[in-house]
């Protein structure tokens, strides 16, 4: 007896199909099967399985600084180490 499926189409960005693909398969799972597992764990919980935030003021704040920070091209250092001897002018 065949099951009762039905098909689902998405688009989606090539580049994200493939990069997702890619992790998906070092997995041992096809995208479809994938999705699968989304949609029974939607139904399992009766709710979004991810977690969805959107950023708090001092989130917005630290990410703006970091974006700054990384277009300035500041230091980036390795370990603790690096960087006090950066902040002592031992470098």
């Amino acid at each position: 007896m065949a099951a009762n499926t039905k098909m689902i189409h998405v688009r989606v960005d090539d580049d994200i199909r493939e990069e997702a693909s890619s992790v998906l398969e070092s997995l041992g799972l096809s995208v479809s099967e994938a999705i699968r597992v989304f949609l029974h764990r939607v139904v399992a919980s009766q709710s979004f399985p991810l977690e969805l935030k959107v950023p708090n003021e001092t989130t917005r704040a630290a990410l703006a600084e970091a974006r700054k920070i990384r277009k300035a091209r500041k230091a980036r250092f390795a370990t603790p180490d690096e960087l006090f001897a950066d902040l002592d002018g031992k470098k």
